[in-house]
């Protein structure tokens, strides 16, 4: 796959965009208010809190955290269903977060956005072959004659009949599903697909069949990949790097072997360690160091580090001051006062 451009922390740091996908400092939050017939506001949600970092042409980034953790807020912000409250997102060269009206709805061909409901996203009125042409007539591309040639290849080519064109949602499996959602972000020729939890509704054994469905198109197409889950087996297999959040923060980022391998953020272990392991002595000793405790309210977050009161290794400090980025080896960065591997 491409790795040509700049490192993450490089792309984050120099004024220019350097790198395919550029996040610098995102911030989103959600208000939240009180009063049945004069509301106001008492406070916010904050959903992503100053997030950072860059995706090379042509990689899978991973993206992984508990539920609550910003995950899909960002995915949906990267892809404009979303707007910021804060920061910049840069894509292809150009600052995609300020494009509105006319020139946003033609630069949204090249970002895609496949939703974790193979069903619910699929809407039940619709026969598959409208689902999948309806892009070609928003964008107006295409006659119908070439808009239904455009369906059929699309279905043959993720592993559909082109029979499907006459046939609605409910008629087909939950896998065949999220075949029919592949071929609709892929009919405009998307430069980047952002995949919420794209295999987590399905049975584990229709999972790898996607995921490599996904690794297919990836090659055939030249895409590029976030991959949003909360599931790291998932991600370790489709992931070249991957990006850990939790409570609005990443917390970690890296190449994905170097993050299973060497974790220098305690959460990160912890989401590791949750991994299940089909040995009954295995799981026992992973469950004494599982992550213990209950997420706090993203509306109150703890001051400093915010993984601190659940934290084994937490002191002082992590209360007081929030701990900055810092490297750990080439494209490993990680924010924690007291890390479990020294620093490069």
């Amino acid at each position: 796959m491409t790795t040509t451009d700049a490192s993450p922390e490089t792309a984050a740091a120099t004024g220019a965009p350097t790198a395919f996908l550029d996040l610098r400092h995102v911030v989103k939050e959600f208000p939240v208010t009180a009063g049945s017939v004069l509301q106001r506001r008492v406070g916010s949600v904050k959903a992503v809190s100053d997030v950072s970092f860059s995706v090379r042409k042509g990689e899978t980034f991973g993206l992984v955290g508990e539920s609550g953790c910003g995950k899909t807020t960002l995915g949906r912000l990267i892809v404009a269903l979303e707007h910021l409250d804060g920061g910049q997102i840069w894509f292809d060269g150009e600052e995609f977060s300020k494009l509105k009206g006319r020139a946003l709805r033609h630069r949204r061909r090249d970002l895609q956005l496949m939703f974790q409901d193979p069903y619910a996203s699929l809407d039940p009125r619709m026969r598959v072959g409208t689902i999948i042409r309806e892009p070609l007539t928003v964008q107006r591309i295409g006659n119908r004659r070439e808009q239904d040639a455009r369906v059929r290849d699309l279905l043959q080519e993720v592993g559909l009949s082109a029979k499907s064109v006459h046939l609605y949602p409910h008629e087909f499996s939950g896998g065949q599903r999220q075949r029919i959602g592949f071929a609709r972000v892929l009919t405009l020729n998307p430069k980047l697909i952002v995949a919420d939890e794209p295999v987590s509704a399905l049975d584990v054994s229709i999972r790898s069949q996607i995921l490599n469905l996904m690794n297919a198109l990836q090659e055939r197409h030249d895409l590029t990949y976030v991959v949003i889950s909360h599931d790291l087996s998932v991600v370790k297999y489709i992931a070249n790097r991957i990006g850990v959040m939790y409570l609005g923060k990443l917390v970690e980022v890296g190449p994905s072997q170097i993050l299973y391998e060497k974790a220098a953020h305690p959460y990160t272990s912890g989401l590791i360690e949750a991994i299940p392991i089909p040995d009954p002595k295995v799981e026992l000793n992973k469950a004494e160091r599982a992550i213990k405790g209950e997420l706090p309210s993203a509306v109150n977050p703890p001051s400093g580090c915010r993984f601190r009161t659940r934290c084994p290794r937490a002191q002082a400090l992590c209360a007081e001051v929030e701990p900055p980025m810092r490297a750990f080896g080439p494209d490993h960065l990680a924010a924690c006062h007291f890390p479990l591997q020294p620093a490069a």
